[in-house]
């Protein structure tokens, strides 16, 4: 049996940060597609349905929650992974709960090997959800990371 490539969403307005996310998710087996704004995310999921979208909170126009919530309106199924260093994403966080809305959050700065193993975890058990059982081993490409250096 082939390896599942799952797709993943990565939005950030810091070119950067995406463009290293996505050159390390593509490069452990991810079919990946990037976006600056979430604006283009929008434009790119009304054609592309990811399994992950990793995105940041604090984005022009439109921020990564109201994001989120409108990708988990679109498609329920997607899992999403926020990440933030911004001092008032408590704030966007607590509205979103008030409306029904959890996600997983991640603080900037974020080692991307934490990132990576937050998003195989996530993945996995989204999987084991669906399939009412625990995922088999090897569905996803693991990756053994050492802790990041403090």
């Amino acid at each position: 049996m082939g390896e599942t490539h799952h797709k993943v969403l990565i939005v950030d307005d810091e070119h950067t940060i995406t463009d290293t996310l996505a050159m390390i998710f593509t490069g452990n087996g991810y079919d990946v597609r990037k976006a600056y704004t979430a604006e283009q995310a929008v434009d790119l999921i009304a054609e592309w349905r990811p399994d992950l979208a990793i995105l940041d909170v604090v984005l022009p126009v439109m921020n990564g929650i109201d994001l989120s919530n409108l990708l988990k309106a679109q498609d329920p199924t997607c899992q999403v992974l926020l990440f933030s260093g911004a001092t008032g994403t408590a704030e966007l966080i607590a509205e979103a709960a008030q409306k029904g809305y959890s996600y997983e959050i991640l603080a900037k700065p974020v080692h991307p090997t934490v990132m990576l193993e937050t998003a195989v975890k996530m993945l996995v058990a989204d999987e084991s959800r669906k399939n009412g059982e625990v995922a088999a081993t090897g569905t996803l490409r693991e990756v053994e990371v050492d802790p990041p250096a403090e």
